[in-house]
């Protein structure tokens, strides 16, 4: 990101002063924190906010030209942290790792992945049969709906409908063993 993102993040112009970065974190932190937000992108845009406001608050006293130099510092760091965290996962024995946190929420991401898909080609389905039934029965100027645009949209869905239901199944069944192994 870069400093105009961070307030962009908070809905601030760049020249906020500091009681409203304060004020704009609060609301924000309220609008997205997830206990009050159940919808799935509030604890990404939470944490956005969390980190905008933190980086704000602790380089609001520098200048302009100390501010390139700040995101940089904070870009580093945040990189470092990052790397360092790596490191101890790849020390650690793939097992272990496996039952990290960190490994625990790509899982939940594949699974929720798979389950969207899953619900979108139901809906491109349920859409095309509803549109062209209702073309069929409200003909618009006169005109019949194309059977062919209804076959290749209903195969569309079909062909992603059984695309996401072998992801699923294949998602259930590693989840399956691994709640094996963990008993």
């Amino acid at each position: 990101m870069t400093i105009k993102d961070y307030y962009d993040v908070l809905d601030l112009p760049v020249n906020a002063g500091i009681d409203e970065i304060k004020r704009a974190y609060r609301k924000k932190a309220y609008q997205y924190h997830p206990d009050l937000n159940p919808s799935p992108e509030a604890k990404d845009k939470f944490i956005s906010a969390t980190e905008a406001y933190e980086f704000l608050i602790a380089n609001y006293s520098k200048h302009d030209d100390d501010y390139q130099q700040s995101f940089e510092d904070w870009r580093k760091y945040r990189q470092d942290r990052s790397r360092r965290r790596a490191n101890s996962y790849a020390r650690a024995s793939y097992n272990s790792f496996k039952k990290s946190q960190f490994y625990k929420t790509t899982r939940i991401f594949e699974g929720t992945r798979t389950i969207y898909s899953f619900v979108i080609s139901i809906l491109i389905i349920g859409y095309t049969v509803f549109g062209y039934s209702y073309r069929v029965n409200h003909p618009w100027r006169g005109e019949k709906p194309s059977i062919v645009a209804f076959i290749l949209l209903l195969l569309i869905g079909l062909l992603f409908l059984l695309t996401s239901i072998g992801y699923l199944a294949a998602w259930i069944k590693s989840s399956q063993k691994n709640n094996r192994k963990k008993a």
